[in-house]
């Protein structure tokens, strides 16, 4: 099969590249980035340098494949998330149907019915193909954005320096703490990006007769579980996650200069896991769980921390 892959060398799309070529598959990998050219092709695939921007551009590469998995990587220098994503989403959906294109996988989120601005998925319904829309819940690989606040740097102050990762942390003294307005005894399911990888290559080999949503998820604890994990993998058993209110966060992102329509959907999107509504959804469609482990991942992530 002729597959494309979008999101370049990214933690889904490195590991899902290498198994679709593994299978024998021809595979055409978009990347922004001329650089990563080389790295695309030693891997076996071909290489499509340009943005999902340019509709022309993707309609050329699209044409003539069996399947393709696209995705819209996430933007925080766009003031409004919501416009960025819908712009994008178009983008998608013109190249599509002025290719044919058949079979198609989109990368969504958990929460994405939930949260106004990241809905984009009913954009794909004029498409005539079959779609799987695919939900993965939070990401392992979030952690890494806190490496530098786990480790107590960056801060002002007494109160916090925030960086929006999907979580949110923060140091204080020898008190190791995540904070988000989900968190604490929250119940979320975690995933890894493998075990995402592994799902949308199941998907891009088969051709459902109707539109489905596919939730991905690899495991399920609470928040300061998941917490304690990272923080003994760390030498920090300490580590808590702690909960905010809508408001408290939407005042810390505020006080680190995030525009303010992006700083109300980041909060909106948090919320919607604290709720439970997304938990709730993932169990309703009864997905099988991943294969990795927060424990194992908790491996790969101390190694990254302590080289950092």
């Amino acid at each position: 099969m002729k597959i494309i892959v979008t999101g370049s060398l990214g933690n889904i799309s490195k590991p899902l590249t290498e198994m679709l070529i593994a299978q024998g598959n021809n595979v055409i990998v978009i990347s922004s980035d001329i650089k990563k050219q080389a790295a695309i092709e030693a891997s076996g695939a071909s290489a499509a340098i340009g943005s999902i921007s340019d509709t022309t551009f993707l309609t050329a590469t699209f044409k003539g494949a069996d399947a393709v998995y696209a995705m819209i990587p996430l933007s925080f220098t766009e003031p409004d998330l919501g416009d960025y994503l819908h712009r994008m989403a178009q983008n998608y959906v013109q190249a599509l149907k002025a290719a044919g294109t058949k079979r198609i996988v989109l990368m969504s989120g958990w929460a994405a019915d939930l949260v106004k601005a990241e809905n984009v998925e009913h954009l794909f319904n004029e498409l005539d193909a079959s779609i799987t829309i695919m939900r993965p819940a939070a990401f392992y690989t979030n952690f890494y954005q806190s490496i530098d606040l786990i480790k107590g740097k960056g801060f002002i102050g007494k109160f916090l320096t925030l960086r929006y990762s999907g979580l949110w942390a923060l140091l204080t003294g020898k008190t190791g703490l995540l904070m988000g307005n989900y968190g604490g005894e929250d119940r979320i399911v975690f995933v890894s990006p493998k075990d995402i990888a592994d799902a949308v290559a199941e998907e891009l080999l088969l051709s459902p007769g109707e539109n489905n949503i596919r939730y991905v998820g690899s495991e399920e604890m609470t928040c300061n579980e998941a917490a304690k994990i990272i923080g003994s993998a760390v030498g920090k058993p300490w580590l808590k996650w702690v909960l905010l209110t809508n408001k408290e966060m939407l005042r810390g992102l505020k006080m680190a200069k995030v525009p303010e329509k992006l700083a109300e959907t980041l909060v909106e999107m948090q919320a919607a896991m604290h709720s439970g509504k997304t938990m709730e959804n993932f169990h309703n469609h009864q997905p099988k769980m991943g294969k990795v482990k927060l424990a194992d991942f908790a491996k790969e992530f101390a190694a990254a921390y302590h080289k950092k």
